[in-house]
C-alpha cells in the first residue's frame, strides 16, 4: 500500500471517537500502520471503503463486547471439552519464520455438541488470542513483526452432511473477512476427497485472485510440501504420514492438537479463565454463551455457498442412485 493512502487513512482514523480508538488499540496491538495496510488491502486499495470497513469492525466489537470476551469463559470445563471435539481447530506448532500453524479438520467437525453461540464464541476467542497474546509473543520471539498465520485444512471424513453447517460456517468466515482481514497467509488444502476437489474446481472461478493465490492443494496428507517450511514437531497429527487423517485421531492427546488436552488449548483455556477471576473475582462461573451478532455475508459469498451446495446435490443424487463418493478416487 502507498505511504500515501497509509497516511490518508491514518487521518481520517484520527478524527474517530474515544470509545472507538480504545478498541482499535487492541486491534493494532501497537503495530497501526500494519492494521491499517491489511484493512486497505482486503478493499483493493480504496481508503474510503478502507475506512468504512474498519469504523464498521471497531462498532462491532464495541457493541458485542469483543474487547473482553478473553474474560468469559465457556463453562464448565465438560462443554468446552464438547465444543472442541466438535469444532476441530488447533495450533500444532510455528513455521520456520515464526507464524502460527492453525490445524482445522473440515472433514470431521460436526459442530452437534453446543449451540451456535458457542461456536462462534469459541472462533472468535481463538482469534483476539492468536491476535493479542500468540503474535505479540512471536513478534517479541523472532524480533520482528509476525502478524499472520498458515492454515491447514485438513479434509479426510468430508461428507455430504457439511452442507448442514453452511449456514454456521458462513457465519465464522464471514465474521472473519470483516473484523480479521488478511490474517492468514497461506491455506493448505490437505486429505481432500473427490468431492472436495471437484467442488473446488466449481468454487475457484468465483473467489478473489488475491484469495485463490493463498490457497494450496497438497497432494495426500501434504506431509513433503508442509516441512519445506515447518519442522516435523510443528506438523499437525493427520499430516504426519501418508493415510494419517483426521479420522485416525492419534492416542496422544498431547499430539492431536484437535484435543481439549493439547498445550495450546489447555493453555487458551487458563488464559481465559485467569482474565475472568482478574475482571470479576468474586463471581462464579456459569454456563452460558456470548451472543455475538453476525454480519450479513457479502453477495458474493452468498453466490459462492449457492453454487457449492448445488453441486453437492448434485453429487447427493449421483451417490444415491450409483456411485458412492468414498469409491470415487482423486484424479491427478
Amino acid at each position: 500500500m502507498s505511504h500515501e493512502a497509509i497516511n490518508q487513512f491514518k487521518a481520517l482514523m484520527d478524527q474517530v471517537d474515544e470509545p472507538l480508538k480504545r478498541t482499535f488499540q487492541n486491534v493494532h496491538q501497537g503495530y497501526k500502520v500494519e492494521t491499517l495496510e491489511r484493512f486497505l488491502k482486503a478493499r483493493d486499495g480504496n481508503v474510503a471503503r478502507a475506512h468504512k470497513m474498519l469504523v464498521d469492525s471497531l462498532n462491532w466489537r464495541l457493541q458485542n463486547g469483543i474487547d473482553d470476551i478473553l474474560s468469559k469463559p465457556i463453562a464448565p470445563a465438560s462443554l468446552y471439552r464438547g465444543v472442541r471435539d466438535s469444532q476441530l481447530i488447533g495450533v500444532s506448532g510455528y513455521t520456520r519464520e515464526g507464524l502460527p500453524v492453525f490445524a482445522i479438520g473440515v472433514g470431521l467437525s460436526t459442530f452437534d455438541k453446543a449451540s451456535v453461540h458457542y461456536y462462534v464464541q469459541s472462533h472468535i476467542q481463538i482469534n483476539e488470542y492468536r491476535d493479542r497474546v500468540m503474535l505479540p509473543a512471536a513478534t517479541k520471539k523472532y524480533g520482528r513483526y509476525i502478524g499472520k498465520c498458515v492454515k491447514v485444512l485438513d479434509m479426510s471424513g468430508l461428507k455430504l452432511s457439511a452442507l448442514n453447517q453452511i449456514k454456521l460456517l458462513t457465519a465464522i468466515s464471514t465474521i472473519d473477512d470483516l473484523n480479521y482481514p488478511e490474517k492468514t497467509i497461506t491455506y493448505y488444502i490437505v486429505n481432500a476427497p473427490y468431492i472436495f476437489s471437484a467442488c473446488w474446481k466449481v468454487v475457484k472461478p468465483l473467489l478473489q485472485e488475491r484469495t485463490k493465490l493463498k490457497v494450496h492443494v497438497l497432494q495426500g496428507c501434504g506431509r513433503d510440501e508442509l516441512l519445506k517450511i515447518m519442522d516435523y514437531s510443528s506438523l499437525p497429527h493427520f499430516c504426519r504420514r501418508e493415510g494419517s487423517g483426521s479420522s485416525r485421531r492419534s492416542d496422544d492427546k498431547t499430539v492431536d492438537c484437535f484435543s481439549f488436552d493439547h498445550p495450546f488449548h489447555q493453555e487458551l483455556y487458563r488464559y481465559i479463565k485467569h482474565q475472568s477471576k482478574t475482571r470479576e473475582p468474586t463471581k462464579s462461573l456459569k454456563q452460558g454463551s456470548v451472543h455475538v451478532a453476525v454480519p450479513m455475508a457479502d453477495p458474493k459469498k452468498a453466490e459462492m455457498c449457492r453454487t457449492l451446495e448445488s453441486e453437492w446435490k448434485k453429487f447427493q443424487t449421483q451417490d444415491g442412485l450409483t456411485v458412492s463418493v468414498h469409491d470415487i478416487k482423486i484424479s491427478d
